[in-house]
């Protein structure tokens, strides 16, 4: 059985254990697709990577909340075809309550049993969110409309988020979050293992008290890699950044450099009492599928 430790004066249930096989508990997430190409990529990625006996797999929302039928379509085909649970995204981006109401109605009926609540990211052209100003009033409506029904994933940001003023207000919009009824959090990826270690202190401090999952970013296009951390805020770490720019245009090199960094990451994290790993797949199955080979049988 896969224990938890946590370098803290806190102990955290740990939910979602894999008792029977002793791996490390692991989980998925997958964008929807945007053309038949990349819906052959993923039909693909999933099918390979659902056979490593994941948690869960999880569904981004349709960006701005603006094209939400291709998260509805890929969620009702993993749950068509595969026996894994799939949790799908929500977004204070949706277009109104009733859309919400319909939408999680029907994730509810299709047997659904977790959602990833998030405030979601504002499109170009929008000054406002949708129904909803804050993810933690989201959390509510979720817990409010359908009590005793889902289990509800929220996001967190041990580097902080973009648009944080403080430390403080962080962990103050985190903490509302909690108390609004989220069971868990995901983290936005890093390379920083000490960020992941201060953030649960720092949250033991502010008396939140539940599962924090680190995510999990593999390398593999330096370029790509770049753009995603300026956009979210998450930091590359000098000394990688020197180690990637020679290799150019060599993907191959980066993708074995890659894999050595964020193998030696997950490893610190477990052993520092993480109580599983979610990976940002972008929709790709290899280096996810060396990742997990790497930390299950070495």
């Amino acid at each position: 059985m896969w224990m938890q430790t946590v370098p803290t004066s806190r102990t955290i249930t740990v939910i979602d254990r894999l008792p029977t096989t002793g791996r490390i508990p692991i989980s998925f997430e997958f964008f929807p697709p945007r053309s038949g190409e990349q819906k052959l990529v993923l039909d693909s990625t999933w099918q390979k990577l659902s056979r490593l006996n994941p948690r869960y797999l999880s569904v981004t929302f349709g960006a701005g909340g603006s094209s939400p039928e291709a998260t509805i379509e890929t969620v009702a085909e993993l749950l068509d075809q595969t026996d894994v649970p799939v949790a799908p995204h929500i977004s204070c981006m949706a277009k109104s309550r009733e859309m919400l109401h319909e939408l999680i109605g029907s994730y509810k009926d299709a047997g659904v049993k977790r959602l990833v609540v998030l405030r979601g990211d504002r499109p170009d052209g929008v000054s406002g969110p949708g129904p909803f100003q804050y993810a933690s009033e989201l959390v509510r409506f979720v817990h409010e409309s359908y009590p005793d029904t889902f289990h509800v994933e929220v996001a967190c940001y041990p580097e902080f988020h973009p648009e944080s003023e403080s430390p403080e207000t962080e962990f103050r919009y985190f903490k509302e979050k909690v108390d609004a009824g989220a069971d868990g959090a995901t983290t936005q990826y890093f390379y920083n293992t000490d960020c992941y270690f201060q953030f649960l202190e720092d949250c033991a401090r502010h008396d939140i008290n539940i599962p924090i999952t680190p995510g999990v970013m593999p390398i593999t296009n330096y370029n790509s890699l770049a753009r995603f951390s300026a956009n979210c805020g998450a930091e590359i770490p000098r000394w990688i950044r020197k180690r990637l720019e020679p290799f150019g245009d060599d993907a191959a090199s980066i993708r074995e450099f890659g894999l050595d960094v964020v193998t030696k990451l997950c490893e610190r994290l477990l052993v520092g009492g993480a109580p599983g790993l979610h990976i940002y797949t972008l929709n790709r199955a290899n280096a996810t599928m060396r990742l997990w080979q790497r930390l299950n049988y070495l």
